[in-house]
């Protein structure tokens, strides 16, 4: 299927706009809770032999507020904002450039030179990578490796340094570094809306029904929540290597390259989460 081309660059240009500006609420909003975790971790150590609870104050815009963090919410009288469209609207609008650019008439998705491929069994590999990404990393976490957080990391390595392999033998070079970008796209998502959010609904049931909430639960999201920090650096890297193939995807170690790139972004990551 063809778009007629100013239809495409219209779809292109909203989806693109939408997407960013979804993405940097979704990344800037998870940033921003490590953040304060971490301090208020902090506060919390500093005020555990006052009886004081930890607060942390912050200025901006002109206004001072005041932070808190209690295991324990004010149910009935306080509204609990969720932060979840963010990352919905993020993924929806990735996945629909993805479709618009790549899946639709596949110029930009096959390169004959690396493989010759049919436009059905293209998207095919795409759309099953995607799936099969998340489903690997989301069993991964939820078996005994996914508890030893060294241990996993240099697995989950290994495993994407073959992924950037194999997508490069598949795809046009550039198709095959956002097929990637989309893999960790897709499991950042995932988390929020199959891991982080049941979770969290969970915990506020049972204290509605009185009972004292799972603190494996609150491990879980905050653990998922914690990854898809490291994965968001790399995954700004990938949208915006399409502007620089010369040293990115053009270059003819390509996968060397991203795999190299991936493992900066999470070192990079390691520091920002602390600043």
């Amino acid at each position: 299927m063809y778009l007629d081309p100013t239809i495409s660059e219209w779809l292109n240009l909203i989806l693109r706009w939408i997407h960013v500006f979804a993405g940097i609420m979704w990344v800037g909003t998870t940033y921003y809770f490590t953040w304060l975790d971490a301090r208020l971790s902090e506060e919390e150590k500093a005020a555990a032999n006052t009886g004081t609870p930890a607060q942390l104050w912050m200025v901006h815009s002109g206004g001072f507020y005041v932070v808190e963090k209690r295991k324990v919410p004010d149910l009935v009288s306080r509204t609990l904002h969720w932060f979840k469209w963010e990352a919905g609207t993020t993924w929806l609008s990735g996945f629909a450039l993805l479709v618009v650019v790549y899946y639709l008439g596949g110029g930009a998705l096959i390169d004959a030179d690396v493989r010759e491929l049919s436009l059905g069994m293209a998207v095919g590999i795409g759309i099953g990578v995607i799936i099969a990404g998340w489903v690997v990393y989301d069993l991964l976490m939820l078996s005994p490796l996914g508890r030893n957080e060294k241990a996993f990391a240099v697995v989950a390595y290994i495993l994407i340094v073959g992924l950037t392999f194999g997508l490069t033998r598949v795809f046009s070079a550039r198709a095959a570094y956002l097929h990637v970008g989309a893999v960790f796209g897709t499991i950042m998502a995932a988390n929020v809306w199959q891991r982080i959010l049941p979770a969290q609904r969970k915990m506020i049931a049972a204290l509605k029904e009185g009972r004292k909430p799972d603190d494996r639960l609150s491990a879980q999201a905050k653990l998922r929540s914690k990854q898809n920090t490291f994965l968001a650096v790399p995954v700004v890297l990938i949208m915006i290597s399409n502007h620089y193939p010369g040293v990115t995807y053009g270059d003819r170690y390509n996968w060397i390259i991203l795999s190299a790139l991936v493992l900066v972004g999470w070192i990079a990551a390691k520091f920002i989460r602390r600043a």
